[in-house]
């Protein structure tokens, strides 16, 4: 910029000040700050938290999950929701594809204070009444505002859980044809998701779910997908014309018939099929993801939580 000599020093320190301020915040070709993208039009990131519940095991044992643990298990989440090449979350599917969602351990706590994502809490020490196996039971050793995380308990269930009690999740009340089959919180219900530590991530158990896919699965339910059955009726099923229709709950790694002789999707995320097949959402079953993430306040107020 080509100053006048009449322009005094105080002047241009002001200009160049100004200068700053009004460069800050905008993309490289100055058209203003980079917008959070809409659900659909780019990657979103979500932030979770990850509430390890356990009995004052030492850190690393049992319930008292490592941290290497819960990074690897959110690795995991992402390379599923993503299509990641090279890992098991690839499909080269022609109805599969890349949910353009990322999950991102908080960076602040609901104080403003910095964070791992990672909050342990000894429940050897805390007494608090038994509500069962339920949301409502773990939020009441830890739960942050359902509008700026996801909450996600790691529960300290007995090894003899194992393959048994593997997690559940709330979902999203929206105008979805199939909502009223998730699990709705009621008003004063904890909103969030609940992982049978055993199978919080990779592991070497003797158990079909070893490979951290329960948590792929709840979070589907948590971003308001159906099981691919749905209510069991061949004509709904899940609302998802692209997951071939079943009337019957789907188990195990080897695909069987399903409604009108189609062969069911083996490898959906949504089914309780063993992890090592598990592979895939489908473009319907995205776009119905994203919908939730645009129509539904609380899961939309995600996209903007100061917690990223």
């Amino acid at each position: 910029m080509k100053l006048g000599k009449s322009v005094n020093f105080t002047t241009i320190l002001l200009l160049m000040f100004n200068m700053l301020l009004t460069s800050c915040g905008k993309n490289d070709d100055g058209s203003g700050p980079s917008p959070i993208p809409e659900p659909g039009d780019g990657v979103v990131y979500l932030p979770v938290v990850v509430h390890v519940v356990h009995n004052g095991e030492g850190l690393g044992e049992g319930p008292n999950l490592s941290e290497q643990q819960i990074l690897r298990q959110i690795e995991i989440l992402n390379e599923d929701y993503r299509r990641k090449l090279g890992t098991r979350g690839f499909n080269d599917h022609p109805d599969g594809g890349d949910a353009q969602i990322e999950f991102v351990l908080a960076k602040k706590t609901p104080d403003g204070e910095q964070t791992n994502g990672i909050n342990r809490i000894d429940a050897s020490q805390e007494n608090v009444p038994d509500l069962g196996y339920n949301q409502n039971h773990y939020a009441q050793y830890a739960y942050w505002n359902p509008e700026a995380y996801i909450n996600i308990w790691t529960t300290p269930l007995p090894e003899s859980s194992m393959c048994l009690a593997l997690g559940n999740a709330t979902g999203p009340k929206t105008d979805l044809p199939g909502t009223e089959h998730l699990s709705i919180p009621g008003p004063n219900d904890a909103d969030g998701i609940m992982i049978n530590w055993i199978h919080f991530g990779e592991s070497n158990i003797d158990c079909h779910a070893r490979f951290g896919r329960t948590l792929t699965h709840e979070m589907g339910h948590f971003l308001g997908l159906l099981h691919t059955w749905g209510s069991g009726d061949c004509e709904t099923n899940d609302y998802c014309d692209d997951t071939p229709p079943v009337d019957e709950h789907v188990y195990g790694n080897v695909p069987f018939v399903g409604c009108a002789g189609e062969e069911v999707m083996i490898g959906n995320y949504m089914n309780y099929s063993h992890d090592e097949v598990m592979n895939i959402f489908t473009n319907d079953q995205i776009q119905r993801m994203h919908y939730v993430l645009k129509h539904h306040p609380g899961r939309n107020a995600l996209l903007t939580s100061p917690a990223l």
